[in-house]
Parts: C-alpha cells; structure tokens; sequence
C-alpha cells in the first residue's frame, strides 16, 4: 500500500488543472498538498478540475500525447466529467473505464484564398454571420447529395460531440462507439424536412458556401472560428486517439446511451 493508504498503480505522477475558477482554484491546492505533482508533461494522469469547457481545452492541448484525462467536476453540466471527490483518487483513476474517441479533421479555405485546419472533438459547424440566411452545397465522398440547402447553419458531429450542439439542433445521439458521424442542419429553410444525414466516420463531407460574398459564413472546429468560409472539408481524424477515464458504472459510453431514454 502507498503513504495515501491506495492500492498501487499506474498513475503515481498525477497533474492538476484548473480552469481558474476559485472552487477549482481551491481544490486543485488541496490535491496537490495530498498528492503532489509533475509537470503535464510528464504525467502518467492528467486530472482536470472544472467543467466540460476545460475538459475539451484539456483535450485539444495534450492531442497526440497519448495521456489520459480524468475529469472532476468543478463547473455546471460536468457531462464530460466525473463526480469530485478528494479522497481516494489514484485508486478510482487505476479503476476507470477508458473511453477512446477520436476527433473530426477540418480543412477549409476563406474567399480570400486563405487555408485553416483545425481538429474538433464535438463538432465543426457552419453559421451564418450575417442576416443573410446560408446557402450550402452538400458532397459526401466527392459526390453530390444536396444540391443546396437554405439554413442557418450545418454542423457535423462525432459520437462523442452529439449529445452537445447537435443534440440542441435536433440531431441524433450516437452511441459512443458507432462509426458513424451526424449531419445535422441548422433551422433548416429549404428542404425544410430535411433533418440531416447518419454518415459512416470513414466518410469524407465537403460543405461548399454558395453566394459567399453576399450570404458569407463562418465555421467553428469546437472553440476555433474562422470566418468568410468558401468550402470546408469535414473528416474523422482516425489516427488521433484521445483517451477519457470515468468511473466504473459511469463511462461516457454509459452516459450519452442513457441521455436517450432521459433528456
């Protein structure tokens, strides 16, 4: 047994983050006091304090890395998160459940010419940034689905990111390990039946923006945005592993297959 009277494990170099709010500001001073720490870099554990904003914050830097995330809830929804408690914590992070998911690759280029790339975990979604309604055209795997689509806004989501903004436009939840991505519009004007599209995650999305100068657009990957958008190329990045650790009896996978029967 260890000092902290914990079974031994894996994770003994723990991090803390905090998202800079007081509470976690506070409870991330009294774990490192119990628990100590190491750099990010050199954790086998990183433990982040707040909410599902500092969750994804937390995923996107350490992307690539290959360390796993435990989440504590210091925040307000905590959907990514585990329920915060002090005591015993190496012992439920070695018990964990794992979660792999990986996230969306966006490619896009401005009408000015301009080229961005940014990974999503949640979802890449286009909006209008203007009072022009959005004018869209729609390609799956190079080939023509929807000739147009009048709306405020289109977005792709992956299993992981639909029980988010995907969920509030009125997409589908998927369960966390179906190969699927969701297409999901936005206040869709034209075809106004049009409630989306179930895509394989192999599938490859280009989103064009019609009348750009006049109806321009914006897309945002999770908490990037670029404006002016002309066309954005939309696909799961497969070769990007992100690892999340929850509770035994209440993985993500657990949660999200839940929201569908309690939402």
């Amino acid at each position: 047994m260890s000092e902290s009277g914990e079974t031994p494990n894996n994770y003994k170099r723990l991090a803390f983050l905090s998202s800079g709010t007081s509470e976690a500001d506070q409870s991330r001073a009294r774990l490192v006091a119990k628990y100590g720490e190491v750099p990010p870099e050199e954790a086998d554990c990183i433990v982040a304090l707040g909410g599902d904003g500092l969750m994804l914050r937390t995923l996107h830097r350490f992307m690539g890395a290959g360390k796993p995330i435990y989440g504590m809830n210091r925040g307000s929804v905590g959907f990514l998160m585990n329920e915060y408690r002090e005591s015993g914590l190496r012992k439920r992070i070695a018990e964990s459940k794992p979660s792999i998911i990986h996230p969306l690759l966006m490619r896009a280029v401005n009408t000015h010419g301009d080229e961005f790339a940014a990974h999503a975990i949640n979802e890449v979604s286009l909006l209008r940034q203007s009072s022009q309604i959005a004018k869209l055209r729609i390609l799956v795997n190079g080939k023509e689905r929807l000739p147009e689509l009048i709306t405020d806004g289109v977005l792709v989501a992956s299993p992981a990111g639909s029980t988010a903004y995907n969920l509030s436009a009125n997409g589908p939840i998927l369960p966390l390990d179906a190969p699927l991505m969701a297409l999901t519009p936005i206040s869709a004007f034209r075809p106004r039946r049009w409630r989306g599209a179930l895509l394989p995650d192999v599938a490859k999305v280009r989103l064009e923006v019609l009348e750009a100068e006049k109806r321009p657009v914006s897309v945002v990957a999770d908490h990037d945005e670029f404006r002016d958008a002309l066309q954005v190329d939309v696909e799961m990045d497969h070769g990007t592993d992100l690892i999340l650790l929850h509770d035994a009896g209440h993985s993500l996978e657990e949660r999200i297959l839940r929201e569908q029967f309690g939402y």
